[in-house]
């Protein structure tokens, strides 16, 4: 359920004064008077519950506290609220990287080894990759065929305007940190990113702040299409729907890294990175792909499927960080899809 729980978060610590907005807040109790590890995540709980209870298996005097928020609220908590939670889980990259680079995050440093484009100066880890897809509904396309590329799309929109009007659901790069590194990133390897803005603009598409709304709407029919959808949650809903069909575009297919990292103000920095550790093993890629429905880090995958395109943690992330880039794109974003 998501709701705004502030309160009770004042409520369980002193620390979180600050007002981010709370989707949701699991407590797993730990045995005795151990230490308590508050994870600020943007994966839904039940994504990351077999992790947190096999970790806690092996570690049982530990309390864990799992919040729910939004990636943006995520880098502003961290950045600007003094949130003390002990790490940081994101979809939004480039954020990550900003708050390493701007000295918010400490250095730990694992035995894991990890790609040099999965990891970045031994304070961002990125423990799981996923395709970045779209999500359609077969009975709204009955009929139509199945888009393969980008200029399948166009073309699809352009061709059936009155059947795809209010009906596509993306997200909006304004609310959705992640959203926004989607788009950025997708501009900066396709020519055809504006036209099709342009041509989704024209559609009145719906704009979400993060996937699980998007993936709601169309299950209900609301939605005929959803675009730049998380792969897992979308595989997760392709799984016990066969209305889903999930698309990864042959003509590139952006594929994301879900970063941990150890906030500077963390109370418990140790034990932040016995989990990112933990994250890291066998046991946790493991997990991680067949439970929790987030498959691990896995360089051949990505040799093997040559549509796969990963972004790389790097500090190129920051480029559209930067206030005057990032306003320009936004006006440019909003002129083609926030159409009169």
């Amino acid at each position: 359920m998501r709701r705004i729980l502030c309160a009770l978060a004042v409520i369980l610590s002193p620390l979180c004064a600050a007002a981010f907005p709370v989707e949701e807040e699991h407590v797993f109790p730990g045995t005795g008077a151990g230490s308590e590890l508050w994870i600020l995540s943007t994966t839904d709980t039940e994504y990351f519950a077999p992790l947190l209870t096999a970790f806690q298996a092996r570690h049982s005097s530990v309390t864990i506290r799992y919040t729910v928020t939004g990636s943006a609220s995520v880098y502003t908590a961290v950045a600007d609220e003094g949130v003390a939670c002990d790490l940081a889980i994101s979809s939004a990259m480039d954020l990550q990287m900003k708050l390493a680079n701007d000295g918010f995050a400490l250095p730990h440093a694992s035995a894991a080894q990890l790609p040099d484009w999965a990891q970045w100066q031994d304070r961002i880890f990125g423990f799981a990759q996923e395709p970045v897809v779209l999500v359609a509904s077969r009975k709204a396309l009955e009929g139509l065929a199945l888009p393969r590329t980008r200029r399948d799309l166009i073309d699809l929109l352009r061709d059936h305007p009155g059947r795809f009007e209010g009906r596509i659901g993306t997200y909006d790069p304004l609310q959705s940190g992640a959203g926004y590194l989607f788009a950025t990133q997708e501009a900066r390897q396709s020519d055809s990113f504006w036209r099709l803005a342009e041509v989704m603009g024209a559609n009145r598409p719906r704009l979400y702040a993060s996937t699980k709304p998007m993936l709601d709407d169309l299950e209900t029919g609301t939605l005929a299409l959803a675009y730049n959808v998380l792969g897992s949650y979308a595989a997760t809903r392709a799984a016990h729907d066969p209305d889903v069909a999930l698309i990864e575009f042959e003509d590139f297919t952006l594929t994301l890294l879900r970063t941990a990292l150890i906030p500077k103000d963390a109370r418990n920095p140790e034990l932040a990175g016995m989990f990112i550790d933990f994250l890291l093993s066998p046991e946790g890629r493991r997990l991680s792909g067949q439970q929790g429905g987030l498959p691990p880090v896995n360089e051949a995958a990505l040799v093997q499927t040559p549509r796969l395109r990963p972004i790389r943690l790097d500090p190129g992330l920051l480029v559209y960080l930067d206030r005057v880039k990032r306003r320009a794109f936004l006006e440019e974003w909003a002129a083609a899809v926030k159409q009169p």
